[in-house]
């Protein structure tokens, strides 16, 4: 099988303790009855471990899924990679969990920091004090012995701070380091005037191209395939194990999917084109019979400037920008600076 769902992202439940001003889903404060139970999310664990290797865990809030032990023992069982994606918020007053978490079989813990200070972090989370209990989260972590990463998604309101997060992120004993470039879907929409200029965009990747040495951290970029056409441009190198795998562009519905928490199949959680449902049919068939996720991996239907580039494989733009200004997941890349060469 040539695409393979290296990384599965698994909404559990839409439920959050935060409103965080750019995320995809609209929190809500409770888990909810019609959400896939136990027993459906083992049935999916199963055909995923066939083909799959990477299930990260997130929401919402996961931790508010009284079953989340039981679901990541079952996917480390299959020999499943199990990772847990949260605001790191809950960790403090309940540090037992993270024991917990380790037995069962979550090998690393992803917490998002989107300041490198109280005031940038908790506005963009919705809650004052936030940011010091994500650090308490973070710092439970450590304590108990969990890998964790940074998650920073980057807008026009904190890129000053990227450096500044970046720091403190390798001073808390962060693994990796992972910068979100805003995706305007969701909760999103509202923030498309924080979305970075397209000169701006390729500065900030230049940049962490260039800053990725000088720290332990892995250093990736998520929903920016850009870089990874400044990677081959710079020298740099492709790597694809791990959970900081750099395997090129755009990944959704090629290596990356998305499942809602009823269900819903999407190439990636920012593009709301839907591909099929774990309800309805088999994940093994939404993934290889999708039309969408064909559409996807084949760059010869890519439209406009990504059609025409010499990059089409290896970046092929961000489809869930491209829907998201275009209403067409196959259109050109709106945030690109980069000329296709005419010859």
């Amino acid at each position: 099988m040539r695409f393979k769902p290296r990384l599965v992202a698994w909404e559990l439940t839409q439920a959050c303790n935060l409103t965080c001003k750019h995320c995809r889903g609209s929190s809500i404060q409770e888990p909810e009855s019609k959400e896939l139970s136990t027993k459906e999310i083992k049935e999916v664990i199963d055909e995923i471990s066939e083909i799959g290797n990477v299930i990260i865990l997130t929401g919402g809030e996961p931790l508010l899924r009284d079953d989340l032990l039981e679901i990541t023992r079952y996917g480390d069982k299959k020999g499943l990679k199990m990772v847990l994606a949260t605001n790191g918020t809950l960790f403090g007053e309940n540090k037992g969990i993270i024991d917990d978490l380790k037995q069962a079989g979550i090998k690393r813990v992803s917490i998002s920091l989107d300041g490198s200070n109280p005031d940038t972090h908790d506005k963009f989370r919705g809650m004052d004090g936030a940011f010091e209990r994500a650090l308490e989260g973070i710092n439970a972590l450590r304590e108990k012995g969990m890998p964790f990463q940074v998650n920073s998604t980057i807008t026009k309101k904190n890129v000053s701070e990227v450096e500044n997060i970046i720091e403190l992120s390798q001073k808390l004993g962060a693994e990796a380091m992972h910068i979100f470039l805003l995706v305007p879907t969701g909760r999103g929409k509202d923030l498309e005037e924080q979305e970075l200029s397209p000169q701006k965009y390729e500065d900030v990747l230049n940049w962490f191209f260039e800053k990725r040495n000088e720290y332990e951290m892995d250093f990736k970029a998520t929903c920016a395939p850009h870089y990874y056409r400044i990677l081959d441009q710079k020298g740099g190198e492709l790597h694809e194990g791990g959970l900081d795998a750099k395997t090129g562009g755009c990944l959704g519905g090629k290596y990356f999917c998305f499942i809602s928490k009823v269900g819903e199949v999407y190439p990636c959680g920012y593009l709301p084109v839907e591909a099929g449902n774990v309800r309805k049919e088999s994940f093994r068939e939404i993934w290889n019979n999708s039309k969408v996720f064909n559409d996807l991996r084949d760059p010869s239907k890519l439209k406009g400037k990504c059609g025409d580039c010499e990059y089409d494989k290896l970046c092929g733009g961000c489809r869930a920008r491209a829907y998201a200004a275009t209403g067409d997941y196959l259109g050109p890349e709106p945030y690109c600076v980069y000329q296709p060469n005419s010859g």
